[in-house]
């Protein structure tokens, strides 16, 4: 429990705000966002592919690559809401 008297205590029953799945599901849109903000791990012209160099390639490449996190990123928080909302039904109780 808090000792914090600004801070409210969560009934007995309440699910926790940050579970497994949400923090997966934050890692998952963030991994995108840090490889493509960290342009030193990839200015460069070596490798080419197909006489395209690195740095245009490696950019195309996130495109899908982001939709297959963003995917999952999605699956993850829609399986949360499913367990929290038949959890609400139930009476409050922790998921199954």
């Amino acid at each position: 429990m808090s000792t914090d008297p600004d801070v409210p205590s969560a009934p007995p029953g309440a699910l926790p705000v940050v579970t497994p799945a949400r923090v997966l599901a934050g890692i998952a849109l963030a991994v995108p966002v840090v490889a493509l903000l960290w342009v030193s791990s990839y200015s460069r012209m070596t490798p080419a592919l197909g006489g395209v160099p690195f740095f245009y390639w490696y950019q195309i490449l996130w495109i899908p690559v982001s939709a297959l996190f963003t995917g999952s990123a999605y699956l993850l928080l829609n399986h949360d809401a499913k367990q929290r909302k038949a959890a609400a039904v139930r009476g409050g109780g922790e998921p199954r």
